[in-house]
């Protein structure tokens, strides 16, 4: 007669210590906070870009679809986030992916502001605003994805 057991294997959250279910909140916390961050942004620059014109020195129709497309880019850029957010062992590779999309957009809009010529201190603004939650952003994306892989996946 073959015995069986009542004792269900253990589900992943069970089986992880306290300080690895520490890690895997706080790599949920940091990256949803940048990703509704992000969403706020885009939703904005769609919804009501003529707010925001004026910031990229553009105006007019052509500026307004401008920043809208700008708005609905966000959003492409950000549908990897919520895969991430709710399985971040599952899904570690795309935490990889997020954080070099958000190195991309922070080394890409340095490029700008370093090439932008005197005269646009408007748009230079502007542009300084992404670059900083953009690098305090990756900057904690990165330290809460590598707590993450140390604790969680030891």
């Amino acid at each position: 007669m073959m015995q069986t057991t009542n004792n269900p294997a253990p589900t992943p959250s069970k089986a992880m210590s306290k300080s690895s279910q520490q890690a895997l909140w706080c790599a949920r916390i940091v990256f949803g906070l940048v990703f509704v961050i992000n969403v706020q942004c885009a939703l904005q620059f769609i919804f009501i870009p003529d707010e925001y014109v004026g910031a990229y020195e553009l105006e007019g129709i052509a500026g307004t679809i401008a920043l809208q497309g700008m708005g609905i880019a966000f959003l492409m850029w950000n549908v990897t986030y919520p895969f991430f957010i709710a399985h971040p062992i599952k899904w570690r590779i795309v935490g990889i992916i997020i954080l070099f999309q958000q190195a991309i957009g922070l080394v890409g809009e340095s490029l700008l502001l370093a090439c932008l010529p005197n005269g646009h201190e408007i748009l230079a603004s502007s542009i300084q605003r992404f670059i900083f939650f953009d690098g305090i952003g990756l900057l904690v994306m990165v330290a809460a994805y590598f707590i993450l892989i140390k604790k969680a996946l030891r």
